[in-house]
């Protein structure tokens, strides 16, 4: 009986250490994205994100950041997060996306200087600008 007593807390200290390890554990990036090839049998792969390039991320039927400065030639790339489709629709005309699925993205170059202002066109209350400098 003494044996299985000292035996007991240690099974237990032991299954509390692999609980707590695993819990530990890094987290995949949320905003990577897995790509294989259709009928290659192979394991998808975790490519992370372009590290060039801006971003704004859209989520809770909003865009962050709400206003971004670029340089000019530079490409943002819109990221929906939200469960809902949206779009990205420039003021001026300048850049109009087709609507935007959950995790799909939208890009567009800007290749002069200005403000561009932009909305949602199927939520009309989101408000973005993107501040284009020289």
């Amino acid at each position: 009986m003494t044996a299985i007593s000292y035996r007991k807390p240690s099974v237990l200290l032991a299954a509390g250490v692999l609980l707590l390890a695993g819990c530990s554990a890094s987290r995949p990036d949320l905003h990577a994205s897995v790509t294989t090839k259709p009928g290659s049998g192979a394991t998808p792969s975790i490519t992370a994100p372009p590290a060039s390039g801006d971003r704004v991320a859209i989520d809770g039927f909003a865009f962050a950041p709400a206003t971004l400065t670029v340089r000019a030639g530079s490409t943002v790339t819109w990221i929906n997060r939200d469960e809902e489709p949206h779009t990205v629709v420039a003021s001026d005309g300048s850049f109009h996306s087709p609507g935007i699925g959950t995790g799909a993205s939208f890009t567009h170059t800007f290749s002069t200087a200005g403000t561009f202002d932009y909305v949602c066109s199927i939520h009309p209350m989101m408000h973005g600008t993107v501040m284009v400098t020289q």
